[in-house]
Formats: C-alpha cells, structure tokens, sequence
C-alpha cells in the first residue's frame, strides 16, 4: 500500500492502548529492516530519518526507498522526518512524499514555539500530514541538537493544554524524563506528568529517547497514553556491532553484501522485540 499519514494510525494507537515503535533509519538495509520487520509482526509502523540522514541521503532518495518499501507490504507504513528546526528542510520533505514532520521549536520561547509549529501544521494539514511538535526539552543529543541535563525542562500540563489549542497540532511530545541516546542509569521517567498530561488532551503523545528504556517502563507509559516510541541509538548500536563483529573475525571482507546482510538482520530482531514491547505487533489490521 502506499505511505500513510501517521495521524490515524497513532490516533488508533492512543485510543486502544498500544504504541507504534518508529525507528530512524539510515541506511537501505536499516530501512528494509524494519519493514520487514513490520510485516513479519504485522505491525504498523513509522520509519523516520533525521535532518542530518535527510542532508547525507536526500529527501527524495529516502522517500522514494520508502514508497518502495511501502508498496511490497500489507502493513501500513509512515514516513516521518524527526526533530527538524529549519522550515525550508519541513517543506522540502514534504514535497518529497513525507507523511508526517516534526517541528521541533521546543529550544524557543512558547510564544514562538506555538508560531513556528502553527505555521507549520497550518501547511501540512492542508496536504494530510502529520505534525508532532515538543514542549519542554528532551535531554541529549539528537544530531546536532545537544541538550544539556540541566537544560531538559519537563513539560506542564496545563501548558501543553494551551499550546495544543493555540496550534492544531495532532501530536505532542512532552518533555517527561527521557533522554536521547543510552542511559547511563536507571531513567527517570514522571509518569505522574505523563498521566496528567493524557488525562488533559485525547491526542497522541509520543515518547522520545526510547533506546534502553526498560520494558517495564516503556509498557506503563504506554498505558498512560503514549502512542508513539522513538527508537534511533538502540539500533544504530546493533547494526554496528554486527558489522564490526564480521570484520572482527574476517578483517580482510570487502563484499559490503557480507557484512551487511548481518547487521540487517540484527536491526530486523531488534525491530521486533521492540513492536512486541510496544504493543503493536498484530495490530496493521486496526487501520483501515
């Protein structure tokens, strides 16, 4: 089928109490992956790439490979372009055959944080996509945005109320404890803001810094209303490992099919564990 938006999708998700794993990809293989992946577990699914894979692969090769990829499944596939700040990248990826962007103003004041996001889901809603924005700073480092532990501010509820009324926008990722890239701890996850978050607005909300989140906790954010959880570093580690693992014990290889198909097929297993610790393995079908 062709690519979707992810609004109903993650609509579905947030009013059945499961999540849709998204994962950014930056490779052919990583992209393969994962939808092989989705359609094994029949999972839907949201592939995403970074303003920095969108710089290095291009838009139009990167959703060209995805329409491609959507086309051979049964499952319903969105391609979303995460933590963009530059308009002009928003658009150019729109224009491409993106299905969903995020415009991550998060770093300004509200006031312009609601300006920025307000024009940018005033352009996508008239084309069907989707639209995710943050409130709060999600600590970490997410290519080129770093944010300092100290600067990471959790998102208020009633704020969030305001901000979604002010904007339109269809998703929201609240600042709630998470991180991008690997803990070095145990994570320290509010889910008293989650829920009191999801208990002001019905929309989904999406959970950000989901590598190395410990299942238990993935699964009770989930049930507090998120719909939607960010995996990119988890990955990233298990496609390395597996190549470096190859060259470990052929340091000679220079066929990249040797190398490749095994680091493939270790994100398609991770892929899977995480759909399953979502919730959305078995659940393509709710879509319609």
């Amino acid at each position: 089928m062709p690519l979707v938006s992810s609004t109903p999708l993650l609509e579905a998700a947030r009013a059945q109490g499961y999540g849709i794993a998204a994962f950014n990809i930056h490779t052919l293989e990583m992209l393969q992956a994962v939808v092989e992946a989705a359609e094994e577990t029949q999972s839907p699914l949201i592939l995403q790439s970074t303003v920095g894979t969108v710089k290095h692969l291009g838009a139009d090769y990167i959703a060209a490979a995805a329409q491609t990829a959507a086309a051979r499944v049964r499952v319903p596939i969105a391609l979303h372009l995460d933590h963009c700040t530059d308009f002009d990248t928003i658009i150019q990826c729109i224009r491409a055959g993106y299905t969903s962007v995020m415009i991550d103003a998060s770093m300004h004041p509200f006031e312009e944080n609601v300006r920025q996001t307000r024009r940018v889901v005033d352009i996508a809603k008239a084309v069907g996509v989707n639209v995710e924005a943050e409130l709060g700073k999600v600590g970490g480092v997410e290519d080129e945005i770093v944010v300092a532990e100290h600067e990471a501010l959790m998102a208020d509820p009633d704020e969030c109320v305001r901000f979604v009324e002010l904007t339109g926008v269809p998703t929201l990722a609240p600042a709630i404890g998470t991180a991008h890239g690997i803990y070095k701890g145990e994570p320290k996850i509010d889910f008293d803001r989650i829920a009191r978050i999801a208990g002001k607005l019905s929309l989904p909300l999406v959970l950000h810094g989901g590598s190395g989140i410990p299942e238990e906790q993935v699964k009770r954010c989930i049930s507090l209303g998120m719909a939607k959880m960010n995996i990119a570093t988890e990955i990233r580690i298990v496609f390395s490992d597996a190549i470096k693992s190859v060259f470990a014990e052929h340091p000679a290889e220079n066929d990249p099919r040797k190398y490749m198909i095994p680091a493939k097929q270790a994100v398609k297993a991770a892929a899977m564990d995480k759909m399953r610790m979502a919730g959305c393995a078995g659940r393509a079908s709710d879509w319609k």
